[in-house]
């Protein structure tokens, strides 16, 4: 039984009760009612007792009620945590982003510091080509910060084998030009933006041409590293003249893709050379077997020469041990007996001839 059902069986109740009531006042009003009024209060009391079995309906239907209302609000409860709980993971989340953010704009400021300062500038171009050129290539194969027979330092110089020879790198990074050519507004602006680029550009690829390009001691070629994918990309896109001025003073503008490239090619051609050194190691040592080979050829000859002569020799002895073996069997066949008359008609020769003379 449901609530609504529970109350409404207890307004009727009510009503009936109140209908009875209302009943038993008219009975007694008008006379001769004494039947009815048994019959009213008989009513009543039946009326009594449904309304204690509708109570007891009532207090049943109440308990069930609360403790369905219990359950609902336990269940709701749990809901709660359980979407608290999500919510607090959440924002737990969101405080992790927020500080990262935080130490990523500080990132962001610091390094704007250090693009900000020419001198910084141009250690984080050094610091960006060594990274690349020793994550890359092996230990022994390149030098930083060399000091060359002009007495110049380079950032980078990579022991290539002759040809090509050893190629200096060195980082520049021309910032300032670059960052007024993109705040240009309007023709003029860039127009003087542009040569000041323009000079900045040419003067690093002279400096390296004239600095890093010594006939004898390095390659013919220079690299010059700009630690800026965009500087490199505006630079080919819309300066093409310096580009094919570098390329007359044997310079190659790179950037940090660019100089993975060239890098990796560098590696190849260092494992080439450590497999052709290999390759006439190996030739080396299978000269060296090949004369082992003749020695050892030379050595087995002696020795069947040896054997052979060994083997003559035993021939030989062979032969007088079967000569010593026929003798004896001859000798044990019966030529002792043959022997003994020989002897005995030897020693009566001998003593007749004193009687003769006699």
């Amino acid at each position: 039984m449901d609530e609504s059902t529970v109350v409404l069986l207890g307004l009727m109740a009510v009503v009936a009760i109140v209908a009875i009531v209302a009943g038993l006042l008219l009975a007694r009003r008008h006379a001769g009612g004494g039947e009815a009024i048994a019959r009213l209060e008989g009513q009543l009391s039946q009326l009594g007792q449904d309304n204690a079995e509708l109570r007891r309906n009532l207090d049943a239907g109440l308990a069930g009620m609360s403790t369905r209302i219990g359950e609902t609000l336990h269940q709701q409860s749990e809901r709660t945590h359980v979407s608290l709980t999500g919510l607090m993971a959440r924002l737990a989340v969101i405080d992790q982003a927020q500080a990262n953010i935080k130490e990523l704009s500080g990132h962001v400021v610091g390094l704007q510091d250090v693009l900000s300062n020419k001198q910084a500038r141009g250690a984080f171009g050094e610091s960006q080509l060594a990274s690349i050129v020793t994550d890359i290539l092996p230990a022994g194969t390149y030098k930083l910060q060399e000091t060359l027979g002009n007495g110049t330092r380079v950032d980078c110089l990579i022991m290539l084998p002759n040809p090509p020879g050893p190629i200096a790198i060195d980082a520049k990074f021309p910032l300032e030009g670059f960052r007024q050519l993109m705040a240009a507004e309007d023709e003029a602006g860039r127009a003087l933006a542009t040569k000041v680029f323009s000079a900045a550009v040419r003067k690093h690829v002279v400096d390296i041409a004239e600095k890093y390009i010594i006939p004898g001691e390095t390659g013919d070629w220079a690299l010059l590293f700009l630690p800026s994918e965009r500087i490199h990309a505006e630079l080919h896109s819309g300066f093409g003249n310096l580009i094919e001025e570098a390329q007359r003073r044997r310079v190659a503008i790179v950037s940090p893709a660019t100089m993975m490239t060239v890098v990796q090619t560098v590696r190849a051609i260092f494992i080439d050379v450590k497999m052709r050194e290999k390759t006439a190691e190996i030739q080396k040592q299978i000269v060296e077997i090949a004369k082992d080979v003749r020695r050892l050829d030379d050595r087995a000859g002696k020795l069947q020469r040896h054997f052979d002569m060994a083997v003559r020799d035993v021939e030989e002895i062979r032969t007088s041990t079967g000569k010593i073996a026929a003798r004896s069997e001859r000798i044990n066949a019966g030529d002792v007996t043959e022997m003994a008359d020989l002897m005995e008609s030897g020693s009566a020769g001998s003593l007749a001839a004193p009687s003769g003379k006699g």
